[in-house]
């Protein structure tokens, strides 16, 4: 495999060093690559970092006629540097375009990384990226769940797929500047500069505010997912003591924690079959401390002696 020229020898090492913490059996993974700055870099750095062990594969999405020259564009850099590489086409269903764009993605990267045999998918967020998400999740009143930003490692459990992010301690400007040192050729995505989207509106603003450091809000972001994963292990310990079975539900005594509360409500929601919304579940939790009740993701939760009454809700009658 001929390695990329031109790479400074800090930002491999940095690189290689973030892989052996994510990745430490060395195993062979997959790189998501786009064609953008970010994620051509990432391939540039994995040729030096770990030349042999890794794959690449590239998503069409058909949402834009750049998108085919975009995946030529990654295909091409792979084959000159001998690089295993597969374009993936996907389909994306009606709704929230980015949304299903996004899990339309996921579930062809699991698909190939599961054929390919790869250990992982590496992802290009960087630090900038969770910078920003943090910075919006505060904007709109997020938890801790959603305070936490991107992982740098998840697994998801619907798809089997393992995510590992191993730029998030890299400023986007320096990934920009390992593409321009080695000479690579990158797409540009017209939304990054749309600023009709929030994210782009907060980079914009972020421009501005040279006293934000976005290594360190992303540190933060990384504190509140090791607090978030805390929180979810002492819940899960938690639910036997607070939670029984009933003939047609669960009973559930609520504890003097209200986020252990909340977590546990979710996990006997989700027990039952519904896949509610965080924002549902908060506003369920406000009403049930209050003596009231509700019907949320096909569950009817109702207040009895003191206990959160949990069961599915009743069939609607036709009219």
């Amino acid at each position: 495999m001929a390695a990329s020229t031109a790479i400074d020898a800090g930002l491999v090492a940095r690189f290689k060093a973030a892989l052996d913490r994510l990745n430490p059996s060395g195993a062979k993974i997959g790189l998501a690559v786009s064609g953008g700055p970010d994620s051509m870099a990432m391939l540039l750095l994995a040729c030096e970092a770990i030349p042999g062990q890794f794959e690449v594969a590239t998503v069409d999405h058909g949402l834009r006629p750049e998108a085919r020259d975009e995946c030529a564009l990654v295909a091409a850099a792979c084959a000159e540097r001998g690089v295993p590489c597969e374009v993936l086409a996907v389909e994306v269903g009606v709704g929230n375009v980015q949304a299903m764009a996004r899990e339309a993605r996921y579930a062809a990267l699991a698909d190939w990384a599961n054929r390919q045999q790869c250990a992982a998918i590496a992802t290009a967020h960087h630090a900038d990226d969770q910078a920003e998400t943090l910075l919006m999740r505060l904007n709109r009143g997020s938890g801790v769940a959603g305070l936490a930003g991107v992982r740098a490692a998840q697994y998801r459990d619907d798809l089997a797929l393992a995510i590992i992010r191993p730029l998030l301690a890299f400023r986007r400007a320096e990934l920009a500047q390992v593409a321009a040192d080695a000479g690579q050729a990158v797409a540009r995505d017209p939304s990054n500069a749309d600023d009709r989207f929030d994210r782009v509106r907060l980079r914009q603003a972020m421009a501005d505010c040279d006293w934000l450091v976005p290594q360190a809000i992303a540190r933060s972001a990384g504190n509140l997912a090791e607090a978030y994963e805390a929180l979810t292990v002492f819940a899960a310990q938690s639910r036997p003591q607070m939670v029984s079975k009933t003939a047609d539900g669960y009973l559930m005594q609520p504890g003097p924690l209200r986020e252990v509360n909340r977590r546990v409500l979710a996990m006997v929601m989700q027990e039952m079959g519904g896949k509610p919304r965080g924002d549902d579940v908060a506003r369920l939790l406000d009403r049930l401390e209050n003596g009231g009740g509700g019907n949320v993701a096909g569950v009817l939760a109702t207040v009895a002696s003191g206990k959160w009454l949990l069961r599915p809700e009743p069939p609607r009658r036709e009219s």
